[in-house]
């Protein structure tokens, strides 16, 4: 990751519920394939939930106790590749609990941080199934300060604001942000990229659950809010290579962290 740039990749997926055995390989086969390329990525992120999808009936006898699994697979590969890899995140068995748990990977396969989701989304039942976190989401990858939050916790500005005056200037999302809400979906991520003048790095899963439809539409938004690429409604490895000077560029040409006044608010 020299010079601040990054080459990003999303592996945007459909999950299969309740069968961990099939997920992992997809995993896997789409891991392989992101690094088949010219240029391999500096870092992969994964989708919410991966290895089990929202199967929150079974969830505790399918959930990975203590990350294990996930933790074998993912450290392998970056320890083959030199690869960063954000593993979306994962239903976690921990003290017998479960948890919504992002895995952070560095390039010699060691975790360097995590982050169970904070805000559990009542519409799909997560706080009848799954534990609260209880501590913010923030790993220093090769120098930059980078932070995480899933899915529903985007709508919570609060959360972002507090990972941006933590010094993050990346913000990854794993989610599985469900029809009919696209453009609460591509409009939140927007305004956390512009109000935060930081990079906002997501990825959606694709397919169905049951009855529910998952549209993809994973993006790579700039401190501009410009969109870099976004993905449509089947599986596939969304690219890019983003600088991440222009975070420092951004907020000094519009000052918006120097000008707040939170004595007031």
């Amino acid at each position: 990751m020299s010079e601040q740039k990054w080459k990003l990749s999303v592996l945007q997926m459909d999950v299969a519920i309740g069968q961990p055995d099939e997920n992992y390989k997809k995993v896997e086969q789409l891991l392989q394939q992101a690094v088949q390329v010219d240029v391999k990525p500096d870092c992969i992120l994964l989708p919410e939930m991966w290895n089990t999808g929202y199967a929150l009936e079974q969830i505790h006898e399918l959930a990975d106790v203590h990350g294990e699994r996930t933790k074998a697979l993912i450290s392998s590969f970056c320890k083959e590749h030199e690869v960063h890899v954000i593993a979306g995140s994962i239903a976690e068995r921990r003290d017998d609990q479960i948890y919504n748990t992002i895995y952070v990977f560095d390039r010699a396969g060691e975790v360097v941080a995590d982050y169970s989701k904070i805000h559990l989304f009542r519409l799909m039942d997560e706080e009848k199934y799954l534990a609260e976190g209880n501590h913010i989401g923030i790993f220093e990858a090769e120098g930059v300060q980078a932070g995480m939050m899933i899915c529903y916790d985007i709508r919570f500005p609060e959360l972002a604001r507090k990972l941006a005056l933590s010094g993050v200037k990346i913000l990854f999302v794993p989610a599985e942000w469900p029809n009919p809400r696209l453009h609460h979906w591509r409009t939140l991520l927007t305004a956390r990229a512009i109000e935060n003048q930081m990079y906002v790095v997501s990825c959606n899963r694709v397919g169905t659950s049951g009855t529910t439809e998952f549209f993809g539409h994973s993006m790579i938004i700039d401190p501009w809010g410009e969109v870099l690429v976004e993905g449509q409604g089947h599986e596939e490895i969304l690219t890019a290579t983003i600088n991440l000077s222009l975070v420092d560029e951004v907020r000094g040409r519009i000052p918006v962290f120097e000008d707040r006044r939170p004595q007031h608010y």
